[in-house]
């Protein structure tokens, strides 16, 4: 690393806030995006701190330790991937933003050169260049990586939450809950609730559990074979399995796989499965 270097990132250093100074007198009204130029004063302020940080971090390019971009880097992709996932901004705005910033950033290594012109040479200039370009390279992909886990990361728990509010265990009393499923359940959603079911109901002492499937239009054979071994997996852990509402197209296919549902107390409905609870925790 030269002297000639060392000048162009003090110079750079110093012409942060310049930088970004010119990145927001480039904003134009843009409905619902953070970059718009009528975002409002507090997201304007977040927006000039972060872009700070860019400008910083593509400055830490020029230094011969390496280790310090790539720590500014990863510190960097985290806080503005986490600020665009929270305002919901989309990717390719960002990247957007990001190219406005490649460009200013350079015409003010162009404005260095033009005040030094007689002490930097083509091969700074190319070099200066290569490393820069290249340095804007590695925060879009930063970026996009950091982005794309943190989202994957965030879609992971709300489908978990899915999961658990589609297999809603309700006690109604010290030890009996309800399980009322709706709707289609394909083999995904069968192996979910088979899986959170149990511990669910182990969780909150249930020990006699109604599977209520007046809901549930269609169960295929997989689907069956999955509520089927849950019930033998409750049997197992002491819980009393009793289902309500069983359709005829599913009784008939129960049938036909050999299902066997005979330890299995049935009922028409729930309202006839309760009312039958009811009375035995009144004769008690």
């Amino acid at each position: 690393m030269g002297d000639i270097d060392i000048e162009l990132y003090g110079y750079l250093i110093d012409h942060l806030d310049a930088i970004s100074d010119e990145w927001f007198g480039l904003r134009i009204k843009e409905e619902g995006s953070i970059y718009s130029v009528d975002a409002g004063e507090r997201m304007e302020n977040t927006l000039r701190e972060q872009n700070r940080l860019t400008n910083l971090t593509v400055a830490c390019s020029l230094l011969e330790d390496k280790k310090q971009f790539e720590e500014s880097k990863d510190k960097w992709a985290r806080i503005v991937a986490e600020s665009r996932i929270q305002s919901n901004t989309p990717i390719h705005e960002v990247l957007g933003a990001l190219s406005k910033v490649r460009d200013i950033y350079w015409s003010f290594v162009k404005k260095f050169t033009s005040i030094r012109n007689e002490e930097v040479t083509k091969d700074d200039l190319h070099r200066w260049g290569k490393i820069i370009h290249l340095a804007f390279d590695e925060l879009y992909v930063e970026f996009s990586e950091m982005y794309f886990k943190l989202m994957t990361n965030r879609l992971s728990a709300q489908l978990d939450l899915i999961d658990e509010l589609s297999s809603p265990v309700i006690k109604i009393n010290s030890e009996t809950g309800v399980l009322p499923l709706i709707g289609d359940i394909d083999t995904y959603r069968a192996k979910k609730i088979a899986e959170i079911v149990p511990k669910k109901c182990v969780d909150i002492g249930i020990a006699r559990l109604y599977i209520d499937l007046s809901g549930v239009t269609i169960i295929d054979t997989m689907v069956a074979h999955q509520l089927y071994d849950m019930t033998r997996i409750l049997d197992l852990l002491g819980i009393q399995t009793r289902i309500t509402g069983i359709r005829p197209e599913i009784a008939q296919t129960a049938i036909q796989l050999g299902l066997n549902f005979s330890k299995i107390d049935t009922y028409s409905s729930l309202q006839q499965a309760l009312g039958e609870e009811f009375l035995i925790v009144a004769e008690q």
